[in-house]
This record gives C-alpha cells, sequence and structure tokens, in this order.
C-alpha cells in the first residue's frame, strides 16, 4: 500500500517540497517495482504527485503490463527481495525482472546508492535498497523536467559517508536559561511540547520528507545536555521516543538519543557510573536491551562527557576511551553506535594565565588515545577547535586520528553567526573546512578522514519557516546536500535549493537570492570579529556585540587586545604551542606571523596594530574598513530583497523583510561598537576619516 505523503498543517512552509517541485514526476506515466517500506513511501510520493498533475503510478504485480511504456521506472534491482532496506529495516517479497531494464553492477551501490540513466524514451532508476529508491526519487524530483529529456548514459550517485546527522539541541521540559531548543532560534521543539512527545506528529513527518529529499539520514533526539527529565528518555519514557521513530523511519531516518553518563546513577540508583564497574556495565547492557525491544532500528547514543559541567569517565580516573568502550560494549549485539563527542575543555579557567589555551583541548585530550576505542565509537569532533566561530581553523584533531572512527560536527543553528535574525549562508564555509587536507596537500581531506559521518546541529523549530529566518532554510538545505557528496560545489547546491523552493523563479528572483547569499558568510565576518579572534559577543545569549563580553571571564574565550596590539600568541615559539598541534606543513605556516593567513592571524599571533597585511593594509585599518564594508553590504543586501517583493509569496517576503531590518540594525552596531573600541583602545584614527564614536 503507498504511504500517504504528509499533510503539512496551515500556514506552514512547504520549504524545498512545494506541490510544483512535483509536476514533471506527477505529469508521467511511472512504474514502481519493487516491495517494502520505504517502496511504499516511493509509491505513495508518486501517487501523490500524479493525483495532482493527471499522471498515472503502476505498481509491478498490481496490474502492470510487461509490454506498457513508462516515461519513469524506479526499480529496487536485487532479484528474490525487496533490496537492502538499511539498517533496522526489513524488506519483503519478491521482484521479478524488468525486461532488461536497468543495468548490472548494482551491488556497487550499497543500501542507500541508485543509478539512473534514460534510454528510448524512458528515466530508470535503480537501487540495489530501498533507501537508495526513495534518494533516487528524489533525485528525479530535483532534475525536474531534465530528468525527461533527450539521452542520460548511467550514473551512479552514493553517498560519500554513511551517516548523515543532525544533532537536535531540544529540551522535553523548557529549561529556565536555554529555554526548549537550546541555541535554537526556530520557535520551540518540533518532538516535545509541554514536557512529553508531541502526540500530533504529522508535522515530524513531513520533517522526515524534508531530510530524506536532502539526503539526511539520522536525527539525534534531545539535548546534548541531559538534564533529568530528558534522562528518562532512556528508561520508562523510551516509548515517547519510538513513537517518533515510528514516525520518522518511513523515511528513512534512524533515531538517536542523547544520554547522561550518569545514567546508572541517576536511572538506576546505582551509587557509580564507573565504567569499568561489572554493576554499571550490566546496567547499560539491560538498559540497551530495552531501548532496542522498544525501537528495533535505534541508532545509538550521543555523549557529551566531561564537558561544560556535564559528568564523565575522569570523575573515576578514566578516559574517554573507557567511557566510550562500555556503552559501544553495550550497543554492538544491536548494530548501536556511541557517537562521543571531543568538545571537552576547562571551562573554569583562570584569565590571567596565558598558559592554558582552550583551542589546545581536544587534541591533548584525545590525540593520545588513538587506537583505542572501539569500531562501534564514533569520535565527534568540531570542525574548529573553539566553538563554531564565523572564522576558525580546522581542528587539528581531524588530522590526529587515522585509527579511530571520526565524525565531523558543525552548527547549522547559527549561534554565533547571527542567531537566524541575520543572512548568513554557512555552505562555503563547511565546504572549505570539509576540503581541508590535515596532513599535507597531497594527502586526504577532512571529508575522506569522517569515517564517522557528518553531523550538524539542527537549525528547526515549530516556527512556520521551520529555521526561523526563511532564507536559513538554505543552510539545512546545503548541510544535507553535502553530507551526501562534500566535494560538490555548495553553489550548486544553492541553485539546487533555489530551484526546488521557488520552482516557477524568474531569473531576477535567482539572481537576487544568489546576490543576498552568496556572500553573506564573508559579510557578517567583516562586521563582527575580525581576523579569526573569533567571540566578541554578548555573554550568556551570544548575540549581538560585546567585545570584552567574555575578556576575563573562565571561557577561555579571549582576545587580549591592549594599547599596541591584539590577538593570541600560539605560536610553538613564544605562544601556547597549539601551532605545533597540526602537521608539519600546517604548523610551519601558523607558527610564523609572517607565512600565517590574514583570515587567522588573530587566532594564532598577537600583533601591533601597525602590522601590514597582505592587503597593504595595517591590522587597525582592516578594522575599520571591514566593518563600515560589511555594515554597507548588509544594507546593500536588504536593498536587493525589497526588489524582489513582486516575486515572493507575502508572508515569506514579509518575514525575510523583518529580519533584514534587525541585521542592518545589529550590523551597525557592531560596526560602531568594534571600531570605537579598537580606536579608544589603539589611539590610531581611522585613515578615511570617517565617522567612529
Amino acid at each position: 500500500m503507498p504511504l500517504t505523503v504528509p499533510v503539512l498543517p496551515e500556514g506552514i512552509d512547504p520549504a524545498w517540497l512545494p506541490p510544483e517541485t512535483f509536476r514533471p514526476v506527477g505529469g508521467r506515466r511511472t512504474l514502481v517495482d519493487g516491495t517494502g517500506p520505504l517502496v511504499d513511501t516511493v509509491h505513495g510520493e508518486v501517487a501523490y504527485a500524479c493525483a495532482q498533475f493527471g499522471g498515472e503510478v503502476v505498481v509491478r504485480g498490481e496490474k502492470s503490463d510487461a509490454s506498457s511504456s513508462y516515461d519513469l521506472v524506479l526499480r529496487v534491482a536485487e532479484a528474490g527481495g525487496s533490496g537492502d532496506t538499511g539498517p533496522g529495516l526489513e524488506g519483503v517479497g519478491e521482484l521479478g525482472s524488468l525486461g532488461g531494464l536497468g543495468s548490472p553492477g548494482d551491488g556497487e551501490l550499497g543500501a542507500e546508492g541508485f543509478a539512473i540513466e534514460r534510454t528510448d524514451g524512458t528515466t530508470i532508476v535503480t537501487a540495489s535498497g530501498q533507501p537508495g529508491l526513495l534518494y533516487g526519487l528524489f533525485h528525479v524530483v530535483r532534475l525536474g523536467e531534465n530528468a525527461f529529456r533527450g539521452t542520460r548514459a548511467r550514473e551512479t550517485h552514493r553517498p560519500a559517508t554513511a551517516l548523515r546527522m543532525l544533532d537536535h539541541w531540544d529540551n522535553v521540559a523548557v529549561h529556565p536559561v536555554m529555554g526548549q531548543v537550546e541555541r535554537g532560534y526556530a520557535g520551540g521543539s518540533l518532538f516535545w511540547q509541554n514536557g512529553c512527545a508531541r502526540q500530533e506528529l504529522e508535522r515530524v513527518r513531513a520533517y522526515a520528507r524534508l531530510l530524506a529529499a536532502c539526503g539526511i539520514n539520522s536525527i539525534s533526539v534531545n539535548n546534548v545536555n541531559v538534564h533529568e527529565t530528558e534522562a528518562h528518555l532512556l528508561t520508562d519514557r523510551i516509548g515517547e521516543v519510538a513513537d517518533i521513530a515510528r514516525t520518522l523511519r518511513p523515511y528513512g531516518i534512524r533515531t538517536h538519543l542523547s544520554v547522561t553518563f550518569a545514567a546508572p546513577i541517576v536511572l538506576g540508583g546505582l551509587s557509580t557510573a564507573d565504567p569499568l564497574d561489572e554493576a554499571v556495565r550490566g546496567w547499560w547492557a539491560e538498559a540497551v536491551r530495552k531501548v532496542y525491544s522498544a525501537i528495533p532500528d535505534f541508532g545509538g547514543f550521543v555523549v557529551k562527557a566531561d564537558s561544560e559541567g556535564q559528568p564523565g569517565p575522569f570523575t573515576y580516573g578514566r578516559s574517554h576511551a573507557d567511557g566510550a568502550n562500555m556503552l559501544a560494549v553495550a550497543l554492538a549485539p544491536h548494530g548501536g553506535t556511541v557517537h562521543w563527542r571531543a568538545f571537552v575543555y576547562d571551562h573554569r579557567q583562570d584569565w590571567r594565565d596565558r598558559s592554558t589555551d582552550r583551542a589546545r583541548a581536544a587534541y591533548d585530550h584525545f590525540a593520545p588515545l588513538d587506537g583505542k576505542f572501539a569500531d562501534n565509537a564514533v569520535l565527534q569532533v568540531k570542525h574548529g577547535p573553539m566553538d563554531f566561530q564565523v572564522r576558525e581553523p580546522v581542528s587539528p584533531v581531524l588530522g590526529a586520528l587515522p585509527r579511530t572512527r571520526v565524525a565531523v560536527e558543525v552548527q547549522s543553528t547559527q549561534e554565533y553567526t547571527g542567531q537566524q535574525r541575520h543572512v548568513c549562508w554557512l555552505g562555503p564555509m563547511w565546504s572549505e573546512a570539509l576540503r581541508f587536507h590535515p596532513e599535507s596537500e597531497q594527502r586526504l581531506r577532512v571529508a575522506e578522514l569522517a569515517r564517522g559521518g557528518l553531523v550538524a546541529v539542527a537549525n528547526v523549530g515549530d516556527d512556520p519557516f521551520w529555521t526561523g529566518h526563511p532564507l536559513a532554510q538554505a543552510n539545512l538545505y546545503t548541510f544535507g546536500r553535502l553530507a551526501w557528496q562534500p566535494d560538490a560545489d555548495p553553489h550548486r547546491i544553492l541553485d539546487e535549493w533555489i530551484a526546488l523552493t521557488f520552482p516557477t523563479a524568474s531569473e531576477r528572483l535567482a539572481a537576487g537570492l544568489r546576490a543576498v547569499l552568496h556572500g553573506s558568510w564573508r559579510t557578517y565576518e567583516k562586521y563582527t570579529a575580525p581576523l579569526g579572534v573569533g567571540f566578541m559577543v554578548q555573554p550568556g545569549h551570544h548575540y549581538g556585540p560585546s567585545v570584552d563580553g567574555y575578556e576575563y571571564s573562565p571561557w577561555g574565550t579571549y582576545h587580549f587586545a591592549d594599547r599596541d596590539g591584539i590577538g593570541v600568541d600560539r605560536s610553538a615559539a613564544t605562544g601556547t604551542g597549539y601551532a605545533a598541534q597540526y602537521a608539519k606543513p600546517w604548523a610551519e605556516l601558523f607558527e610564523s606571523a609572517a607565512s600565517c593567513p590574514d583570515e587567522l592571524l588573530l587566532f594564532f599571533h598577537h600583533v601591533p596594530y601597525g602590522h601590514v597585511l597582505r592587503s597593504g593594509k595595517t591590522v587597525v585599518q582592516h578594522i575599520y574598513d571591514t566593518h563600515f564594508e560589511g555594515a554597507e553590504e548588509a544594507e546593500e543586501a536588504r536593498r536587493v530583497w525589497a526588489g524582489l517583493a513582486d516575486l515572493v509569496e507575502p508572508a515569506w517576503h514579509a518575514r525575510v523583510a523583518e529580519r533584514y531590518e534587525e541585521q542592518v540594525r545589529g550590523a551597525r552596531e557592531w560596526r560602531d561598537q568594534v571600531n570605537s573600541y579598537f580606536l579608544r583602545k589603539s589611539g590610531i584614527p581611522d585613515g578615511r576619516g570617517r565617522t567612529i564614536y
């Protein structure tokens, strides 16, 4: 039976799957060949499109005629079954031949890959597994009419990473400080409301559909900072998680759960959570067994331990490998994975102590443990060494763990990049990180080293536009597509998003969207913290400028500006030694202010305000110029958006226009506070004589 397509509540934006996007498929004759739950999803999608646009869908074995012709054939190729459904999903049923359509060698595709070709007027998508058929359908949707033109030689498409995951920092119970969604800027949680799982999950089903359409296959449904209420999701409230998992499953989304390391104490009444204690290990084994009884395709755990006050193995004199491996042993019989976050540092640092460096912490903790983690333990490492700043170097940890499965973590929610009140498309930043070669230009890229997958902190809530700022939808879509193909051109992905979200867009609208999004990351960087130094935000909520906001705090987020200069000395010769954590080519590049890239200069070096950059400008003049430029670029983007009002649905345009008003105000505030601060610190006037306060 075809699975019905989710029906969005009135007023909820369809994001990149508006009905018009399915017109090319829905107006044609399609054969769906295969059986199983995800094939039913594919059948439902095509049937819904055909009902809207006058086409026809046929399922092999029901009323198909072997001699009939089809515009589109969607088939699972494995003979004698429905193909691999992916982890935890079982396919049923028999498949016959398809009269020679398709090609041999489909085993190369894996469970999630597919092949597409067009010959003799028929577009054929062949998959080895049910997830591959679903992704193949959405590929045809992306192609639009181009999927049905001319001939197309056989192309194979297979995700570069097996795990493409979103971590939702959602709280079940509203936290008194962090709210319903920690670092969330798009309303409340999609999953939780009034202290329990939502009773109506149709929108969650629609969310799963959106994620499948961009290639995401896993979700962690609760905050990594696990509070008491959320801890119970592991045991007596696992039924609520099972309801969510049941809703996500038809679109190939596997559910994960964040758990507290102290669960044996908090939930089990034990006196210890020591990972080497046999009673503790037994408690976890039994807890995991019950989880899989409720959710057979459960993905595993996400753990934040010994970090920012969360409990961990250090309490018992054990290592992070000891802690992760204990959970890995419990999960292994069921095919589960533990995602152990490497975000571990001293958050009670003495600001007077310049030898302690938060940037060093992850490498110092985890590099010595390489090769000591279980096969089903994944070390989840932030792409930069600090905390999702607008500009950071790529973390040296990513090149230091050749014998450990590593997942790269990025942040789609814009905690430090405008909080979805400012436009900041992050695709180019993520692409730079994924293309970086940690060992040398001749060795593997970060994306190739990420054997544990790619993970993003989600930017979604129950807002009608999903992401608060409608243009922030582009970040979520771009992450999914980059996770599938990390070497893809992010600008091509953005064009995909534009074409799907606005399927009847004129060239003027498409050009306007490119104009406001393409350079938005650089624009945000220009009017905020300069040259890689980071932070300079209001403490706590992290929105808006406060140059010295964290300068004398225990969080290790310093810029060390004084009357003579600014920046953090992270050299090996005179500083914290962080630069030496990189492989030789990069260590040598970052070690000297003369060779360090300008965009990272203040991250690695404390330099005088008169230090001359490659542009020929001094550091302080660069600060003045970029802050004026960034504010001007924000104003220009607002102007461009205003000129698109006749081309965009009124509510969509109004929400973006409202956010642009805030962005322009915020950019001016950043410009004036930062420039005034450095004029007063340095005593050096702006060379162009502009107003600085």
